[in-house]
């Protein structure tokens, strides 16, 4: 097989293998206090330092359209999971920061969310997974120069 052959099929299997898993995590994801969606957010959320991000610094981290994010954060808001604030450092940018009740939420959903992941990665080893990670990480890492997402 050729360079670009093997290229283009490696692609293929890896989207393939992403689509599979996601659709399956999706049908299982337990959606009674939020969607999969917004558990993204809140998951996000959690793992920064302080539970807080500028909207502008959490959209790198969705695959949502900025119009998106900001309708989902009003809905988070509006039910107490997350709260919006002026960043006083730029008084254009805004804070959005987990609460208390979001965080509980998301540590719910989050429990019952990992048994289903830890489910879908056990057809790979310790080893393997491991080896995915880092596989992925450097393909998110691109080439010296390129953007990163």
């Amino acid at each position: 097989m050729s360079e670009r052959s093997d290229a283009i099929d490696a692609w293929e299997s890896l989207y393939r293998a992403q689509v599979n898993v996601l659709r399956r995590l999706r049908a299982e994801f337990p959606d009674d206090e939020v969607s999969f969606t917004e558990y993204d957010v809140l998951f996000n959320l959690y793992r920064q330092p302080e539970r807080a991000l500028r909207i502008r610094d959490l959209n790198a981290h969705l695959l949502l359209t900025q119009p998106s994010v900001s309708r989902l954060l009003d809905r988070l808001a509006a039910r107490g999971l997350v709260t919006k604030r002026r960043d006083p450092s730029d008084a254009r940018g805004t804070i959005v920061e987990l609460s208390e009740r979001g965080a509980e939420v998301f540590r719910r959903v989050g429990a019952q969310h990992g048994r289903s992941i830890i489910e879908r990665m056990a057809p790979l080893s310790r080893d393997e997974q491991r080896q995915l990670i880092e596989l992925t990480t450097k393909l998110r890492d691109g080439a010296p120069g390129e953007a990163r997402g």
